[in-house]
């Protein structure tokens, strides 16, 4: 026993350290808000841009900067990412384009390319489903600016990159072509030190451009072309012949890099990005949404205490035998409210899961809104989610022993084993479901072997132990007592009405729950699935707080119901009632699906649901253990409040 414990306390110091460790260098890469540290260029300086994956939101599915045959650099060198990044699809890569700080230039070639029947086909393909490319500049990301003329709305808006190219027909002609951007014009927004003279990067725009160029003689790496030439001021204009997408078709691929001084700051930079959303969030409706839900959850609970009272003075003040025996609602269930349920063990596994949940959550909402989350920050959010859900594990296996043991159960490390694979394994096999189906893309989507080890480890190396420590932790503590005895017959309960049939009070159950975040749940699809910022965590967090009290609350007051009706199965009950809020999610989804997103491909709708599915699941345990902790406090206190002979 000695040597059991000796082992377990190493291991809670040695995750303990890990945890530190990969907290600190977490903090420190995220000291500068909004992410970044800020760096000084001086005039001729050399900038360096990286390109990034293509991404389409008609697919879902990302792909490789040069998985398409555009201008390559002599050597292709992949910037290092984090776990994050690479689940997101993300591959950062050295780009042929040469910027020098304040050095306009004009016209620059960068290469010919003759296309075969692949690869005009493969930019037909990235064309039709509307692949866009990005591209990084001292970690902005590459934005096309679109004017729009809609009054009260900003004057210009931000789309994240260009487009492959487009679609269109010839003037008297109804034959569909394919055109390829093969021109950008670049602008380089930057905030000059007036005493330094240095300057720093606080935009990064782009006008994709379609332009057949042409050029006098034969091909040379110094011949000068007709249509793009900055010495006789022949400069592209969105006049010219566009560049058509055929076999055997020649394009040749340009650029122009121009250097704007703005009054923007570095620490502002961003401010521009995060207003892209096209339908700008509509303050005045959330709130007010927020405020019907709070006024809800405050009428339910001032009724909630005034019927408490009232019944707890009522059953206290019975004097005589004939009124004891008269005696209805829920004190006569009191023999058998705290009867184990049936499946207890599951409950128990599922009611860990909801604590691991629900504390990656909460820690996450609190390090995204000091800031270390930003967009800027990429993959961060992801890699944080990660490392908090793994050291969760402890809390997961504490909380689960602990109702272990109040259910009599004394077999911990069963349960603790539960606790570490039920939920993970079932995530896991929808997630290497989706990764082999992007595999089957060829997306840059698809997780690589060495990511794949990393949360394989992350799983079993970390948070499996944990759980386990959590789990014998959790067993050491003294049983939690019932604050009534248990009869050992049952109670027959009697027939209930249709309104208390558990299917129908279960789903009535997660409406309000799903009320409380369905508007916030459209930003948050939307920045997901239309590749959009989501950067509002100060609100997301407030929604989570109205969110854990609609749950507790309507479990509440329908466990009361249940209880008064002389039904003293609430154990389950009180779990799937917040947590069916996750079914509307679900449909909600669905919703979202069919009307907001332009998916027609098989496999990019099977990775949409199969994701919403996860996120779904997860929502199920959250707010099902919030529900099943509320209630359980609820018995626990009203049952202790009363007299029992």
């Amino acid at each position: 026993m000695g040597t059991e414990l000796r082992r377990i306390s190493q291991t809670c110091r040695s995750s303990a350290i890990v945890f530190i460790l990969l907290l600190c260098v977490h903090v420190a890469h995220s000291f500068y808000l909004p992410g970044v540290a800020p760096q000084d260029f001086d005039k001729g300086d050399e900038l360096k841009v990286k390109v990034n994956k293509l991404t389409s939101i008609k697919t879902q599915l990302p792909y490789s900067y040069y998985s398409l045959p555009f201008c390559q650099p002599n050597k292709i060198v992949d910037s290092t990412e984090n776990l994050g990044e690479v689940l997101r699809g993300d591959r950062i890569e050295n780009a042929p384009y040469s910027f020098k700080m304040r050095d306009a230039q004009m016209c620059n070639v960068l290469c010919r390319v003759t296309l075969d029947d692949k690869t005009a086909k493969a930019f037909k393909e990235k064309i039709d489903d509307e692949y866009r490319v990005n591209m990084i500049l001292d970690n902005l990301p590459l934005v096309v600016p679109i004017e729009r003329g809609d009054p009260g709305s900003p004057a210009v808006v931000y789309q994240l990159g260009y487009h492959v190219g487009l679609k269109g027909q010839y003037e008297g002609s109804k034959e569909q072509k394919f055109f390829m951007h093969n021109h950008l014009a670049f602008t380089v927004r930057y905030h000059r030190d007036v005493q330094t003279d240095s300057a720093r990067i606080v935009g990064f725009e782009v006008k994709p451009y379609s332009i057949k160029h042409e050029y006098d003689g034969k091909w040379s790496e110094k011949t000068r072309l007709t249509t793009c030439d900055p010495h006789t001021k022949r400069l592209v204009v969105s006049s010219s012949t566009p560049q058509e997408v055929e076999p055997k078709k020649e394009i040749i691929f340009t650029y122009d890099v121009d250097f704007q001084e703005s009054e923007v700051k570095w620490a502002s930079r961003w401010d521009a990005y995060l207003l892209m959303n096209d339908n700008q969030i509509h303050w005045f409706s959330i709130v007010n949404s927020l405020m019907i839900v709070l006024f809800l959850s405050g009428m339910v609970a001032m009724i909630m205490l005034r019927t408490l009272y009232r019944d707890i003075s009522r059953y206290n003040e019975l004097e005589t035998q004939e009124e004891a025996q008269e005696e209805t609602g829920w004190k006569l269930v009191h023999g058998d409210v705290f009867r184990i349920p049936t499946n207890s063990d599951l409950l128990c596994v599922y009611v860990g899961t909801g604590v691991q949940c629900l504390g990656m959550v909460f820690v996450t909402m609190i390090f995204a809104m000091l800031g270390f989350l930003s967009p800027s920050n990429r993959g961060g959010l992801m890699t944080a989610m990660l490392l908090l859900w793994v050291f969760m594990g402890l809390f997961a296996g504490y909380a689960s022993s602990r109702l272990y043991k109040m259910f009599k159960g004394t077999e911990w490390k069963r349960i603790a084993f539960r606790t570490a694979f039920l939920f993970p394994a079932v995530v896991s096999s929808i997630f290497f479901v989706l990764n082999a189906l992007i595999w089957g893309q060829k997306s840059s989507g698809a997780v690589p072997f060495g990511t794949m080890f990393a949360l394989i480890f992350l799983w079993f190396g970390i948070s499996v132990p944990l759980v386990f420590v959590g789990a014998y932790l959790g067993f050491k503590k003294p049983a939690v007592d019932d604050p009534v005895k248990t009869n050992k017959i049952p109670r027959q309960i009697p027939e209930q009405a249709w309104y208390m049939n558990p299917v129908f009070s279960i789903l009535i159950g997660g409406i309000l729950p799903f009320g409380a975040v369905f508007i916030e749940l459209f930003f948050i699809l939307t920045s997901i699935w239309l590749n959009q910022f989501y950067y509002i965590f100060g609100f997301l967090f407030l929604v989570f707080v109205i969110l854990i009290v609609t749950c507790a609350e309507i479990t509440v007051v329908l466990c009361y119901f249940q209880l008064c009706s002389e039904d003293y199965l609430w154990w389950w009950r009180s779990y799937l009632t917040s947590g069916s809020s996750a079914l509307y999610l679900f449909l909600y989804a669905t919703f979202y699906f069919f009307t907001k997103l332009q998916i027609t491909k098989l496999v990019s709708a099977m990775l949409y649901f199969g994701y919403m599915l996860i996120a779904s699941y997860a929502f199920f345990v959250l707010t099902g253990t919030i529900g099943f902790y509320a209630c359980l406090w609820f018995t626990r206190l009203i049952y202790s409040s009363v007299k029992i002979d």
